[in-house]
């Protein structure tokens, strides 16, 4: 068996919105998601995160499944709602529950890693523009700012925001996410000031803060493929790996954004000036670490009544619930590229998972066969990558919960822990156990 080094990071992660509930409590206001989730068609059945994993009362209980499980670190993020319910006023009562949710953590011996950003907006900024207005970028500050100030001694690591594809494209552009819009231009205006505002953020804690903590940023990257080898499909697969990966890492690590996706959004987007040129300085200000969530692969094909040229195509992969394509072996070529092409920075995995359709036995057990397969072959592909000396530092899985699955409500399930939400009752997955023993032998 071929063992992870003793640094190597084992973790597990969750996200404020989809697993706190307590919405109306320790002086929390509204956020998109509460909002959003409120409109009819919006999310499955119209559920919302007003309970979801009640972990605000049960976060002592969470973290001792999290030190039974084994793992090294926990990933969450912090609820910009708790923090500043209203725009300049600060709510020390919402930051307690994190400075006692890292001192639970810190007892347990897991290193805390929050998420500042993890999509939930407050109204009241929504209310102001939201990420499309560019001093969305200085109240991101005053967030950043105060956890800093507050929580900087006693955490692992910083991440400034998850998955800005998500928060730019398809909630601004695709109105699949919170706040539901479909106009590109403010998709594309959310994404630069989302990406400015982690710049600004590094820069803060290690240039204002002279923090030595370590600070990166997480990216959603699916590597594209073409369903033919032709040149249509070749446009088709160059169009989506600018959308969805290219526009978040050029800028990122070259301090450019890519001009054949400029010259692409042209089309619907008259005016690139809200893209300052010392912006891309900013967005490019190095980093310690690089965070990515990796799912799967996209597959697609030419379609030239689409705005950027393809749409997906059918793939016969074995497929989790989600419908996304099982393919360790591109989550492999996608590390490869990046150290090719991008960056040589220590990379964490921060989310890697499968949603599938879990049982509940009587006795309590949850077999979740698939997604411990799912689990071991892409803890393989880290092992055989950093064999080979690239650097992956750590994996977290997604998730520790069953939780808010955003658009698909309380459907979609995660989780390593199965998740009873009449009961609030946590239950062991075959996959946690799987995990438990990764952790503990520190390989497969």
């Amino acid at each position: 068996m071929k063992q992870f080094a003793n640094e190597f990071i084992f973790g597990t992660s969750t996200s404020s919105y989809q697993i706190e509930g307590a919405f109306n409590e320790g002086g929390r206001s509204l956020s998109v998601w509460d909002t959003f989730c409120a409109i009819p068609g919006k999310v499955l059945n119209q559920d919302n995160g007003n309970v979801a994993c009640d972990h605000y009362h049960r976060y002592q209980e969470d973290v001792q499944l999290i030190k039974e499980l084994g793992v090294d670190s926990y990933r969450f993020s912090i609820a910009w709602p708790r923090i500043f319910p209203e725009k300049g006023i600060y709510n020390e009562e919402g930051m307690l529950f994190y400075k006692q949710l890292i001192h639970e953590l810190n007892e347990a011996g897991i290193k805390p890693f929050p998420t500042l950003y993890h999509w939930d907006l407050p109204m009241w900024a929504y209310e102001e523009g939201g990420w499309v207005n560019r001093e969305s970028v200085s109240w991101f500050l005053e967030f950043a700012k105060t956890c800093f100030e507050q929580l900087d001694e006693h955490v692992f690591s910083w991440i400034t925001h998850n998955e800005p594809w998500c928060a730019s494209f398809l909630s601004y552009h695709q109105g699949y996410h919170a706040p539901g819009h479909m106009n590109i231009e403010e998709g594309l205006k959310a994404a630069h000031h989302i990406l400015l505002s982690h710049g600004e953020a590094v820069k803060l804690l290690k240039q204002e803060l002279q923090s030595s903590t370590p600070i990166g940023i997480t990216l959603n990257l699916a590597p594209a493929y073409g369903v033919k080898d032709t040149y249509n499909d070749m446009v088709a697969s160059n169009n989506a790996d600018g959308y969805t990966n290219r526009w978040f890492l050029d800028p990122i690590f070259k301090g450019s954004y890519p001009i054949d996706m400029v010259n692409l959004f042209s089309k619907y987007v008259h005016d690139f000036s809200f893209i300052q040129v010392q912006d891309l300085e900013t967005i490019s200000v190095p980093c310690d670490f690089f965070g990515i969530n990796y799912y799967s692969r996209a597959l697609v094909e030419f379609a030239g009544n689409q705005s950027l040229l393809f749409t997906n195509a059918y793939s016969d992969y074995p497929k989790t619930v989600m419908g996304w394509d099982v393919s360790p072996e591109e989550f492999k070529q996608l590390i490869y590229r990046l150290r090719r092409d991008y960056t040589d920075l220590p990379i964490y995995i921060t989310e890697n998972g499968a949603a599938y359709d879990d049982i509940l036995e009587d006795d309590g057990s949850v077999h979740d066969q698939e997604r411990v397969d799912y689990i071991n072959q892409h803890i393989t592909a880290i092992q055989q990558v950093n064999e080979e000396g690239l650097n992956v530092a750590g994996y977290f899985l997604w998730s520790l919960f069953d939780n808010f699955e955003w658009a698909f409500g309380y459907e979609k399930r995660f989780g390593i822990f199965y998740v009873d939400f009449a009961t609030q009752r946590r239950y062991w997955k075959d996959s946690a156990r799987q995990y438990q023993q990764i952790i503990k032998n520190r390989g497969l």
